[in-house]
């Protein structure tokens, strides 16, 4: 809403207590008659001047100055990010589709003990997929990984969760239940060491950038050679005595 200025107030004011002068004065002294008149012009003459005066100053010190309106904030625009490569986003998409089955599973098997496989297996899972784009040459990799391993989980998951659902107890059941149960022990190891394989080629450069920091600093002078430092202590003390 658009504020009038104080200049205005200062200027139609006056006008107004002219006019309710005018009026008062209407209700005093007899209108019909020009002493009336000229007594009623002259009062409410004198009180628009007064208000002509007064009003300006006064709303000076009784308005506070209109402050501007504060600027909106430009925020930088985020960024876009970083297209994957192709494969690198089907790996993710497959990968996190296999994942969010395993969810589903989890939520429905209610064996706990199965079901704290499960969390296992989607966090190792998560961290294998996410390798995929921390390091896209260890894709083929990975792309096996999803291929067989985690939809084979996922199928056996699915036999056990329909015959968990049965409610009845037999012989085959209980044998094919308890052999999908320990082989998600071994999915679990399996799958850890997946994990494991994705980062040897980066402990690999680690080491060998290590090796060659040592080499560096030994060629330098900049480490101590505690076999050295030892015959010097020895002979020193040899002296000593």
């Amino acid at each position: 809403m658009k504020r009038k200025s104080k200049g205005s107030w200062s200027t139609v004011l006056p006008i107004y207590i002219f006019v309710l002068g005018w009026l008062v004065c209407s209700l005093i002294f007899p209108m019909y008659k020009m002493w009336g008149l000229v007594a009623s012009f002259l009062i409410s003459a004198a009180c628009c001047g007064a208000a002509a005066a007064v009003l300006p100053k006064f709303i000076k010190e009784k308005t506070p100055e209109h402050e501007p309106e504060a600027e909106p904030v430009r925020r930088k625009k985020p960024e876009p990010e970083k297209p994957l490569d192709p494969e690198v986003a089907a790996v993710v998409e497959e990968g996190h589709t296999a994942i969010k089955e395993m969810g589903r599973l989890y939520g429905s098997i209610q064996s706990a003990e199965v079901r704290e496989r499960i969390n296992e297996l989607m966090r190792i899972s998560d961290k294998i997929i996410q390798d995929a784009v921390d390091d896209p040459s260890d894709v083929p990799d990975i792309r096996r990984f999803l291929d067989y391993y985690l939809p084979t989980v996922i199928k056996l998951l699915n036999a056990y969760d329909r015959m968990s659902g049965q409610g009845i107890e037999g012989e085959n059941l209980s044998r094919s239940m308890t052999s999908i149960e320990e082989m998600l022990d071994t999915a679990i190891e399996a799958f850890k060491k997946q994990l494991d394989s994705l980062f040897e080629d980066q402990a690999l450069d680690i080491e060998t950038d290590i090796s060659v920091m040592n080499r560096m600093l030994e060629r330098e002078g900049l480490t101590g050679d505690d076999e050295q430092d030892t015959i010097i202590r020895a002979a020193r003390g040899g002296q000593n005595q």
